[in-house]
């Protein structure tokens, strides 16, 4: 494997195609202001290095990248790749990744809109997003495993996900989303799960306002709601809430369970109350 160590790449293209090498302590800077330094890259290991320009690693396939920076000027540096490793980095460009394949993130920090779009086949561990809108939009079969989201809109047009051990400090997530399963997590936000199919929340405290409509088949087990009104509006449900619910509204059918319930709102001309079982536990 060949060794590219300690130089500094201004131009476009700087290394295309490159194949079989180990870039190490690199930056990718300067005032020739090139872009695509990586593009089309093979079987490479990057290390350590500093990413100021646009477009690093399009196309790329077969990819590890450790202990770097990608700058707030580095726009879009990861897209159409495969079979990828991204740990212990710092990622700050807008669009970071998207429509991508078979990638591992863990061990890194996110300051970054519009994160990890069209993306498939994912591994995220213990990843901190410090800011995003519309992190995570449409992608398809994730674990995620220690994740802590400050933003907005995350997981919409979602599908086959699977969240653990996690906080999600968001707005409007999980819209539309099918076959999504959230464990053992903290989930702050509004407007929750709206349009959802098949969302389960297990071991989980929720809060926010007016959560969980227009849901199909939405389960939520052994969970804890806070200042959550106006929720399950023409959802169909099983939840089994530990404490109190703020108000339920209009439920399709199925089953609720909590402690306590504030107030219970069923509107004969819009739903059919005999389908919803509420019940204090």
């Amino acid at each position: 494997m060949t060794t590219i160590e300690n130089q500094t790449f201004p131009q476009e293209r700087a290394l295309y195609a490159l194949s079989d090498a180990l870039v190490k302590n690199c930056r990718f800077e300067g005032e020739a202001d090139g872009e695509s330094a990586l593009k089309e890259a093979r079987n490479i290991k990057v290390e350590g290095c500093f990413m100021d320009l646009r477009y690093p690693f399009w196309h790329v396939t077969d990819a590890t990248i450790s202990n770097t920076h990608f700058s707030g000027t580095c726009r879009a540096p990861l897209w159409y790749d495969k079979n990828i490793t991204i740990e212990g980095c710092s990622l700050e460009g807008i669009k970071a990744l998207r429509e991508c394949e078979c990638i591992t993130l863990k061990n890194s920090k996110v300051n970054s809109e519009e994160f990890f779009w069209k993306c498939k086949d994912l591994a995220i561990e213990n990843v901190i997003i410090e800011q995003s809108e519309y992190p995570f939009f449409e992608i398809n079969r994730a674990v995620i495993n220690g994740l802590k989201l400050k933003g907005k809109y995350s997981f919409q047009y979602c599908s086959d996900i699977k969240i653990e051990n996690s906080q999600l400090d968001t707005k409007d997530a999980f819209w539309h989303t099918k076959n999504v399963t959230v464990r053992n997590s903290i989930i702050n936000g509004e407007y929750l799960g709206w349009y959802s199919e098949n969302l389960v929340l297990e071991n989980c405290h929720i809060s926010g306002t007016q959560p969980f409509c227009y849901c199909k088949n939405l389960v939520i087990k052994n969970c804890t709601m806070e200042n959550c009104d106006l929720s399950f509006e023409r959802s169909t449900v099983q939840v089994q809430v530990n404490g109190k619910i703020d108000s339920i509204k209009n439920p399709l059918s199925g089953k609720i369970s909590a402690n306590s319930i504030g107030e219970i709102i069923m509107e004969d001309e819009f739903v059919d109350s005999s389908k919803t079982q509420i019940t204090l536990a």
